[in-house]
């Protein structure tokens, strides 16, 4: 168990010790005190220290002065005995939290495709210029790539990056904020004890053991104790042990007094005897996770000693862990000692595992690892079309040998082909897909908690959308646990609603008035609302509240009754007790005589009546036949109707008479006179009905499981629309229920509970262990098509188990205890089942909204690989780029996500039945839409790839060399493609196949800006540069002087220069070539000799054209050898292609360049014939 204090590491043993013996009892002495009840409880008291005084002298408190309030003495005894405070379980930090999020199966593939291909974009092989490699070295990359290759690398880290900060961000401030709502409701807390022999109020936390406590009425207790004196008292304990019967506490019989329980009645003082971890509360906290590493140093103990295989089967256990274990598994096979090592880790996921991983996050990690899989195929096949193509082509067709010089080229090659292959996998995984979750869940629940629900466990609110069963509690959650009088029978009328005071006669009025004020506990108030507009606050006895209430309908105010005849004026008081069933209050007349008020349980209290008042006030004979026919007319209709009947009666006893026997109780409860009849309800909230009708179209079957008896509990079952007139439902009680689902030996069988729960709709005098036993049934039933989603709604600390074992728990939080918080995932602020429904369809609206995202990523990635894919392979370079397409993953899908998981939900959500655990994420309608999509965009691609040029009438974009830079052509391609994704971003808003996609467009401002704003974004992007005039730098025919030195050597700013010029240059350099080829063969002509001398002459220019055509020839090819050996220098050929001195030879007249230049190459030429004289010098 966790040690006794909280503060003091187990070490401290030694310290405790001491501490422990100034005092004459241990923390576990009182702590196994407080486990015993009622007679073994005084026994032991008896026993051990004699009496309650004898536990005080040890712990040195009075029972009268109470504790000195010294600090050193309330120090030692914290130190003893532990404070009086329970720890909350330590919250996950910031840096946890970001682990956990990374986590991930998606994320973790992205995170490694990211580092494979930032470590390739940073690999620059050294390169051999042999003519030999032949064109493999021809333009293997283009400087603009090549140094924008590390982006898209960078850019998938910053993506995931992102993802886990807003994840992380997410659940902290989600922790903080429930985290100071429960440090608000503490700090609140006050309590009433006697130090010094005043009476003071403190904070809950600082009681210590060997506080004297006063307690009274309605107090809520904050610490075990033992009663030193009580009056009359009486506990409601169904917090703890689910008995809803109230257990009177006394010196003699049961002085035990447990914290987490209510006072009902009376008041008293005790001792505190245990604070804390080691109060009962303290207890079950622990239990429910507050020592959560106990547990699982014990369980790593237990798993190191099993052997590996055992091991692995105790992981997989758990239902939803195998959703995860073909990855665990596999990094288990790795290595056994890492396994040692993160046994502990594994074990706690593994027991976590049932409710941290919900229905959608499971659906979402197999689909991720099914895409991740798909894609590794296509990449991997890519790769090996690639190099096979590649291999055969050059070795293969060009019979090339292979040459050692031209393997780092070679290499490079290959290393392309899988910077080719890694972008397809990139392409293939859906990135945005773990934001959409996030930001989906994140704005639902912030949302959701305008709608009442406090969501403590972020996936609670999507499993919710999933929900089959909802078990919910009665009172106070279907009804609103404010008894109120709805019919009376007074005066031989029967009044279906409370009468009108003026229909009732001024006497019978009057006596029935005083009979309630009087006769009834004076602690029991009906106060006014603490918030304006709000209902009166019902303080006491709930029963006797609603008598008050119907005094103050009927226009008449009970306070100044009591304050005419006080607490100590009344003679003589039968208190209500479960053998009496009844409560009677005598006053002593003036005139010596006796009158007492009585009121009770109706059937029983008529017994005892003789007369009954009649329409004029006055009291008529009541014979047995009477009662019989009321009981028949009256009674019986009222309990059909779902309320409690109580009697309100009156005896007076004559002076003459004398003083009655007292003591005989029989004789004094008789011969009374009936003054009315009142039927009590707990009134069902009125929008309860509508609620449940909703659930049960969305298909939700709703149960109510209650304490109360069964014909109330099937009255207001009917009134909720739980039970439905002509329908085959069973309402059972508890008892029976048991008998139902137990074999002999008392055990639950799965077979016999499967035979009742589907029918069952009310279980009523149910307890927790009912209650759990019923949640846990259906959970593992194997009955119907899909296992059963279960919700549960529970409010006191015996609800914890079930609320913990449930799929989605709710607690109130009006009403709920703190047990009951912390087990449940979601609080209703407001106490109300239709926030239930708010939150299924918040829960279907996340999943809905995740749905459509993946409409719309899966069909960019199934379109983008196959482009890529197909373009690889048969043009032997991705028409799509690896930037392109991350421009695409990134900046579109996380604005899509955004845009598509901030729809806010509708009420049609509600109309379709639930998806249930095994349906496949994605539906037949959608793959229908996925598919049919993907085959439209495809056809358009591969028109405009294969085809384009011919419609635009500009220059083909395939089959330039490998990673040459953007051309016009791909640039329409990628455009296209761009907008086709953005209009299908508006398809995707309807996944069941709707007609109208733009239906209720405008409620979702999100989604608009995104459209547009993306549509903006691709525009500028898409702007060739040149036509940004402003943007000198990146402009058009900047001359040589314009350019700074440094510009020329970095190049950096030139790649605009080059995708405008390069492509007009290849053409250009064909053509020269061309130009060149025709020149040797004249050149050749002219050296032997055969051509006439005019002809020469009239070629002169072109003999010069021709040694400038071959400088430029060999300045291109040594420019993009160096390109190669040497990157720094890659922005040789654009300094090339800047120098003012080359002029595109498509300009006719060649224009000569000054001898200076040429001369040296003129002669390096073989000579012509002498009759051409060399050109004269402009100079």
């Amino acid at each position: 168990m966790a040690n006794n204090t909280v503060d003091h590491p187990p070490g401290n043993s030694v310290a405790e010790g001491n501490h422990e013996g100034d005092f004459g009892v241990t923390v576990m002495e009182l702590r196994g005190l407080m486990e015993l009840r009622s007679g073994e409880a005084v026994a032991k008291i008896g026993d051990t220290y004699g009496d309650v005084q004898g536990i005080c002298r040890r712990l040195k408190t009075s029972p009268i002065e109470g504790l000195s309030g010294n600090p050193v003495d309330l120090e030692k005894r914290r130190t003893a005995f532990g404070k009086n405070f329970i720890p909350p379980k330590k919250a996950k930090t910031f840096l946890q939290l970001v682990w956990e999020a990374l986590q991930d199966v998606t994320l973790i593939i992205l995170e490694i495709a990211a580092i494979i291909s930032l470590g390739l974009s940073f690999y620059h092989p050294p390169g051999g210029d042999s003519e030999m490699c032949g064109a493999v070295a021809g333009g293997v990359e283009d400087e603009g790539e090549s140094q924008a290759g590390w982006i898209e690398g960078a850019a998938i880290l910053f993506s995931v990056i992102i993802v886990v900060l807003v994840t992380a961000f997410n659940d902290w401030s989600k922790e903080k904020q429930f985290r100071g709502l429960q440090s608000r409701i503490e700090q609140e807390q006050k309590f009433t004890v006697i130090r010094k022999g005043q009476v003071i109020q403190i904070p809950v936390a600082e009681i210590v053991v060997g506080d004297i406590a006063q307690i009274k009425y309605g107090d809520l207790l904050p610490a075990d104790g033992i009663l030193i004196q009580g009056n009359d008292l009486k506990i409601d304990e169904s917090s703890l042990t689910g008995e809803s019967d109230q257990v009177r506490k006394s010196l003699e019989k049961d002085p035990m007094l447990l914290s987490g329980t209510h006072v009902m009645e009376g008041s008293g003082r005790m001792v505190v005897s245990a604070v804390g971890l080691n109060s009962q509360t303290g207890i079950i906290f622990t239990l429910l996770g507050a020592g959560e590493n106990d547990e699982e140093k014990k369980v790593k103990k237990s798993k190191k000693q099993g052997p590996p295989e055992n091991r692995n089967k105790a992981k997989t256990q758990d239902g939803i862990a195998l959703e995860i274990q073909p990855l665990k598994s596999e990094e288990a096979a790795e290595s056994e000692e890492k396994e040692e090592k993160e046994e502990a880790k594994t074990v706690k996921k593994v027991n976590v595992t049932k409710k941290e991983k919900s229905v959608l996050q499971g659906k979402l990690t197999r689909l991720a690892v099914q895409i991740g899989k798909a894609g590794l195929i296509m990449s991997a096949v890519t790769v090996i079309i690639l190099i096979l193509y590649f291999v055969i082509d050059t070795f293969g067709v060009q019979r090339r040998p292979w040459l050692t010089e031209c393997t780092p080229i070679y290499i490079q090659y290959f290393v392309k082909f899988f910077i080719i292959g890694v972008t397809v996998l990139v392409v293939a995984v859906p990135e945005g897909l773990p934001l959409a979750v996030t930001i989906s869940l994140a704005y639902s629940v912030k949302k959701m908690m305008k709608d009442n629900n406090l969501v403590r466990h972020l996936d609670a609110c999507e499993t919710m959308g999933n929900a089959t069963a909802i078990c919910s509690d009665k009172t106070g959650t279907l009804t609103m646990n404010r008894m109120t009088v709805v019919q009376a029978y007074i005066g031989d009328t029967h009044y279906k609603t409370v009468p009108d005071p003026s229909v009732i006669k001024p006497e019978t009025l009057e006596i029935m008035v005083n009979s309630i004020a009087i006769n009834s506990a004076y602690t029991t108030k009906i106060l006014p609302p603490e918030k304006e507009g709000g209902l009166p606050r019902h303080v006491g006895n709930k029963t006797e509240c609603s008598l008050l209430g119907l005094v103050l309908e009927l226009k008449r105010d009970y306070q100044p009754i009591r304050d005419e005849i006080p607490e100590e004026k009344l003679y003589k008081v039968y208190t209500f007790n479960s053998s009496r069933k009844s409560m009677s209050t005598v006053l002593k007349n003036s005139d010596g005589g006796f009158r007492m008020y009585s009121k009770g349980a109706s059937e029983i209290v008529l017994r005892k009546c003789s007369r009954i008042l009649d329409a004029q006030g006055q009291p008529r004979i009541f014979k047995p036949k009477d009662r019989d026919e009321m009981v028949r007319k009256v009674i019986e209709p009222m309990a059909c109707d779902g309320l409690r009947t109580i009697c309100v009666a009156y005896r007076d006893f004559p002076a003459e008479a004398g003083e009655p026997e007292w003591d005989s109780e029989n004789d004094i409860l008789s011969d009374l006179t009936c003054i009315a009849v009142v039927g009590i309800e707990d009134p069902v909230r009125p929008e309860v009905p509508e609620a449940i009708a909703k659930c049960q179209r969305a298909g939700i079957t709703v149960r109510m499981v209650t304490g109360d008896n069964i014909n109330t509990a099937r009255a207001i079952a009917t009134k909720c629309g739980i039970l439905l007139p002509g329908e085959d439902f069973l309402c059972l009680e508890g008892k029976e229920f048991n008998q139902q689902i137990r074999n002999d030996k008392g055990e639950v069988e799965q077979e016999r509970l499967d035979k009742v729960w589907p029918k069952l709709r009310v279980l009523a005098r149910s307890s927790p262990t009912d209650k759990h036993t019923l949640v846990k049934g259906i959970i593992d039933s194997t009955v119907g098509e899909t296992r059963q989603v279960v919700a549960v709604t529970g409010d006191g600390t015996n609800d914890g188990p079930a609320l913990k074992k449930a799929d989605v728990g709710f607690a109130m939080g009006i009403a709920g205890t703190d047990v009951a918080k912390e087990a449940s995932d979601i609080i209703l602020t407001d106490d109300n089942f239709t926030s239930i429904v708010k939150a299924v369809m918040w829960g279907r609206n996340v999943y809905d909204s995740i749905s459509k995202f993946l409409q719309f990523q899966l069909t960019v990635n199934v379109v983008a690989v196959i482009v890529a894919f197909t373009g690889a392979c048969i043009t032997q370079d991705s028409p799509l780029k690896a930037v392109q397409m991350l421009w695409v993953n990134l900046i579109m899908d996380t604005l899509a996500s955004l845009a598509l998981a901030t729809e806010p939900p509708t009420e049609s959500l509600l109309l379709r039945k639930p998806y249930g655990r095994n349906k496949p994420l994605i539906s037949r309608t959608m793959m229908k839409n996925i598919l049919g999509h993907a085959v439209y965009q495809l056809v358009i691609i591969f028109t405009l790839l294969f085809a384009g040029e011919n419609f635009f009438d500009i220059d083909s974009g395939r089959n330039a060399p490998l990673h040459s830079p953007p051309t016009e052509h791909y640039t329409i391609v990628f455009n296209v493609f761009v907008m086709m994704q953005l209009f299908n971003e508006i398809n995707a808003r309807k996944i069941h196949g709707e007609r109208n996609v733009f239906e209720g467009v405008y409620r979702n401002p999100i989604f608009c800006s995104v459209v547009l704003g993306t549509f903006a974004l691709q525009l500028i992007s898409a702007i060739p540069t040149h036509h940004l005039k402003f943007l000198k730098e990146a402009g058009h025919g900047i001359t040589k002087e314009e350019i700074p030195e440094e510009e020329l050597t970095e190049g950096a700013d030139e790649i605009d220069h080059a995708e405008m010029e390069l492509r007009r240059g290849q053409i250009l350099w064909f053509r020269g070539l061309n130009r060149i080829q025709t020149q040797m063969d004249v050149v050749y002509t002219f050296q032997t000799g055969q051509a006439a001398v005019p002809g020469a002459l009239r070629r002169q220019p072109s003999v010069v054209s021709q040694h400038n055509d071959i400088k430029v020839v060999n300045a291109f090819r040594s420019s993009l050898y160096e390109g190669l050996e040497n990157p720094e220098s890659r922005s040789s050929i654009h300094n090339f292609m800047a120098h003012p001195e080359f002029v595109p030879l498509s300009e006719e007249e060649a224009r000569i360049p000054p001898i200076e230049e040429t001369g040296d190459e003129i002669e390096a030429l073989p000579t012509p014939c002498p009759s051409v004289p060399p050109p004269p010098s402009p100079s």
